[in-house]
């Protein structure tokens, strides 16, 4: 069982930067920031696979980056020239191993969400 823990969330005006932890109690095999708005669904943000791939959604890329720490065990994201629409919660979620060499497909472990607040 891997417990995630984010933090590093907070308030900052449209144009500002943050920029998110995640620490993992053990190794994962993917890891990923997925993020919801009120009244929105949860909503993949980005996701940095075991071989070091990183994918964005279209409405963070270039803005966004994904990357871990493994031998830490911690994933971040930073995040640059926010908008008023990045405010939702950010949760950090991971992959375990399915096989030797491969991930479970769904992320089956997530961390409890930290807010990110950019006003006009």
């Amino acid at each position: 069982q891997v417990h995630l823990v984010e933090s590093g969330g907070g308030s900052v005006q449209a144009g500002g930067s943050l920029k998110l932890s995640c620490a993992a109690s053990g190794p994962t095999c993917a890891m990923g920031w997925f993020r919801q708005a009120p009244g929105k669904e949860r909503e993949l943000v980005a996701t940095l696979s075991r071989n070091g791939s990183a994918t964005y959604a279209d409405s963070v890329k270039a803005r966004f980056i994904v990357s871990q720490d493994k031998h830490a065990f911690e994933l971040y994201l930073e995040m640059l020239n926010l908008k008023v629409e990045d405010t939702a919660v950010y949760f950090c979620a991971s992959k375990i191993f399915d096989t030797l060499f491969s991930c479970h497909p769904n992320f089956t472990h997530w961390g409890q969400g930290t807010q990110v607040t950019v006003s006009s």
